[in-house]
């Protein structure tokens, strides 16, 4: 559809509404510059139709604005025209001497139309404002306490496809985390129907109870007026000549206890006697109402009673997790519904009704008149609600809220399908059963495992960080991914902002970006979040959050993937992704790729993220010199004196670098064997002991290494080179040898998976060892063919081959493709 004209972006009439009564009329402006936006991009047309209802006495004419011919007009076929964040003026005129007044669920609005009176009349005037709200309203002209009128609207989402995103986004947090949705009262609601388990929220029972409280009042005065009843035995004792027919317990009485019985003249004939009782057991039937269906309907009541109670108490205490305010005619509701029932209990038919003491299943119950309903009733106010169907109102949160409870969720769903799930606070158990800890003001967390490698992967929503130089940052998600060998985490930031840019023609944002996308305030918004959460590190501050990026309400990923601010994460990580229930694709693989990253490759993509002097420091790695300790002698002398000596031909050229010692001790000089310590080398100097020149190192003390660095099969004939780094981050000796940068990517990556790698050498000597001919891992055999430039990952059943350049580039690849073998494993 066409824009408007410019004559009509002016504010219109939009409603007419004609009684015998009073005329109403809504005024305001019957499109949204972002709704027009949205349909640029996707054919919506026809699709979106508005639900508007009227209810009300002698209406004369409804008249509603047709957005095609721009005119008021009697319509069946309504194209929206109120949306989120529009105002809309309503005007109510009466024509006769009554008293009007507006009328609605939500206070804010109730009070935003009022009486304004004029020479001898008055009209109610006012603005009804929706904010990111979306849904159904409903107000209600009244004259004193009776409704006369009733209009009911739907608010359309300006940023969202109604039909194909918004109410998609709606199941699926409600699907997620049952409950999360609904809001106690705003100002629109969807349908919903009961659900056929769950235990109800506050806000469920209240749009519950409060639609049948009167049908349940109506039974239970239908069971006072037509009551369950029984025919109760009793017995009292009686002289035995007022003894009438006797029942078993009368005559087990009789039976035993002989001493009762007396001779007389004519009575009964026993064993030559003849005998009558002096007293015994008559049986007396009395009507009694205190039966277990009676009992029941009072729990019942009782139990509604508590539930208001908790209600009320929770309105009261303005509690910030239920996020409602009390309002003095919902407070009035509930008290009146209270009075009601207390009023009922005190009824002297129910005071003599006892105490529920046993489970209960009766016909009476589900078949008898009054307590059939009363039954349902309870049943249907003591169930959840689902969002779909007309038989309740049921409100929800705003789209901005909803929009940023379902990305923290939708992140949780994407690492749920391939890494294992450790812990969740987000659903907590208390006394009074389980509640959703996901509220704007409380942070909450889920932690996953790496089914391979291991590494924690966290997800917080509301993470606070406060410890910072400047000011307290809350984003709305922070990933936490931990990799093997550094001691922080790799934080991201991914921040749901519920607002777009269309790039509509002519505008700033088409010239400049082309195609639809984040807003430039919230692309400023990741660079203050990536800047100013930072940790202080014995020294200079660095930060932790190696990026940040907007998730924005989009649907056309493939378009959106030539937009400056998706190509801007390669470049400085900082960016946006859209975000949509339909269009999950590029944060799915997004957020893959961040996971299965090496720690390397993030530390190269970085802008001097946390950890880059470290790693500046380990491509200028200072040397390290591993000698052999041939005997015990040897050990302890270099222990004791912090000198190590080696005869100076053996030196090969490049040994003038050394700035640290390390101790490979052979097989059975000490109880371990390995790299045992190492130390930093203080002085150099040169020594002869007769015929044989040596160079001795003095270190300054030495470190144990911890753990000790295994030999597993290779050993060490004289001394060789490696890295502090490498040193430190060793376990087993072969690693030590390892100086190509495709060796040492190959390795980090594989230890990563597991602790258990074998490398197979040209030599069981490490220091004449030339190049590492395999890796091997559970199975899987790793080849570098560095004449090819390629890698080779072979399975039991299956193999895949990988360039060498552009595993330097991105190593995630051959990661990935590692990751794939291994689940075919399993």
């Amino acid at each position: 559809m066409a824009l408007h004209p410019s004559g009509s972006r002016d504010e219109v009439e939009l409603v007419k509404i004609e009684t015998e009564d009073f005329s109403l009329v809504i005024k305001g402006k019957p499109y949204h510059g972002r709704y027009e936006g949205l349909k640029q991009y996707r054919d919506m047309d026809y699709l979106d139709v508005m639900q508007f209802e009227v209810n009300g006495d002698q209406i004369d004419r409804i008249l509603i604005y047709n957005i095609e011919t721009q005119l008021l007009q009697e319509s069946t076929q309504l194209r929206p025209i109120f949306f989120e964040n529009g105002v809309y003026q309503v005007i109510v005129m009466p024509k006769a001497g009554r008293e009007l007044t507006f009328y609605h669920e939500h206070p804010g609005l109730r009070q935003s139309v009022a009486r304004v009176d004029i020479a001898n009349t008055y009209m109610l005037m006012g603005n009804l404002q929706f904010q990111n709200e979306v849904g159904l309203t409903t107000f209600e002209i009244r004259d004193g306490n009776k409704k006369i009128l009733d209009v009911t609207l739907e608010v359309f989402p300006a940023k969202l496809d109604y039909k194909n995103d918004y109410k998609k986004l709606l199941e699926e947090v409600n699907d997620e985390i049952y409950n999360l949705a609904f809001h106690f009262i705003r100002k629109t609601y969807l349908g919903a129907k009961v659900k056929l388990e769950g235990k109800p929220s506050r806000s469920e029972f209240y749009r519950l109870i409060s639609k049948h409280f009167d049908q349940f009042l109506q039974a239970v005065n239908h069971i006072e007026r037509q009551p369950h009843h029984l025919l109760q035995k009793t017995y009292e004792k009686v002289r035995g000549d007022q003894l009438t027919k006797l029942d078993t317990k009368s005559r087990n009485y009789l039976q035993k206890r002989g001493h009762l019985f007396a001779e007389v003249k004519n009575g009964l004939k026993v064993h030559n006697l003849t005998v009558m009782p002096t007293e015994g057991l008559r049986v007396k039937k009395e009507l009694t109402f205190d039966t277990s269906e009676n009992r029941y309907v009072k729990w019942m009541m009782q139990r509604l009673t508590h539930k208001l109670y908790d209600l009320l108490e929770t309105l009261n205490n303005r509690s910030s997790r239920w996020e409602v305010e009390p309002d003095s005619d919902l407070l009035d509701k509930i008290i009146e519904m209270i009075k009601q029932l207390e009023g009922k209990l005190k009824n002297p038919f129910w005071k003599s009704i006892k105490k529920l003491d046993r489970s209960i299943h009766s016909l009476v119950l589900q078949m008898a008149p009054g307590y059939r309903d009363a039954f349902q009733i309870y049943l249907t106010v003591s169930k959840g609600l689902m969002l779909q169907g007309k038989l309740y109102q049921m409100s929800v949160k705003d789209v901005a809220t909803l929009y940023e409870y379902w990305t923290f969720l939708k992140l949780g769903q994407i690492l749920d399908k391939k890494y294992e799930l450790v812990s969740q606070d987000i659903i907590q158990v208390n006394r009074d059963g389980l509640f959703v800890n996901l509220q704007t003001n409380r942070s909450a967390t889920r932690r996953y495992r790496h089914p391979f490698t291991k590494e924690q992967i966290i997800l917080t929503y509301q993470k606070k960080e406060n410890s910072l130089p400047t000011i307290p940052q809350v984003p709305d998600t922070m990933l936490s991914i931990a990799k093997k060998g550094k001691d922080f985490t790799f934080n991201y930031v991914f921040d749901a902002k519920y607002r777009i840019d269309y790039a509509q023609e002519g505008s700033y944002y088409k010239n400049r970006y082309k195609y639809p996308g984040p807003l430039e305030d919230d692309i400023n918004t990741m660079h203050r979040y990536r800047d100013s959460i930072v940790a202080y590190n014995e020294g200079p501050y660095e930060r932790t959050a190696f990026g940040a990026y907007v998730l924005f309400p989009w649907f056309n990923e493939e378009l959106y993937q030539d937009h400056h601010f998706y190509n801007s994460i390669d470049k400085v990580n900082i960016g946006g992704l859209p975000f949509l229930p339909n269009a999950t694709d590029l944060v799915e693989r997004f957020v893959e790729r961040l996971i299965e990253k090496s720690p390397e490759e993030i530390q190269q993509e970085g802008i001097v993220p946390r950890g880059t002097v470290e790693e500046w420091n380990s491509s200028l790695d200072e040397k390290v010199l591993v000698g052999l300790v041939r005997d015990q002698e040897e050990y302890r002398n270099c222990r004791q004196t912090g000198r190590y000596r080696i005869l100076t031909h053996k030196l090969k050229s490049g040994w003038q670098e050394t700035k640290y010692i390390a101790l490979y001790v052979k097989n059975g000089v000490t109880e371990h064997n390995g790299v045992i310590c190492y130390g930093r080398v203080k002085n150099i100097n040169h020594e002869k002991t007769g015929a044989d020149d040596y160079m001795q190192f003095e270190v300054e003390h030495w470190i144990n290494c911890n753990p000790i660095i295994k030999p597993v099969g290779y050993g060490i004939a004289e001394y060789m080179h490696t890295t502090l780094s490498n040193l430190r981050e060793s376990k087993e000796l072969p690693e030590l040898f390892m100086k190509s940068k495709e060796e040492k990517t190959l390795w980090r990556m594989l230890r990563r998976v597991s602790d258990k790698i074998t490398i197979e050498l040209d030599s069981e000597f490490l220091d004449t060892a030339t190049v590492v001919e395999e890796f091997r891992i559970k199975n899987i055999l790793i080849q570098i063919n560095k004449e090819m430039r390629e890698v080779t990952l072979v399975g039991t059943d299956h193999q895949t081959t990988e360039s060498l350049d552009s595993m330097q580039r991105n190593p995630s690849t051959v990661f990935r493709a590692l990751i794939e073998l291994l689940e075919c494993k399993k």
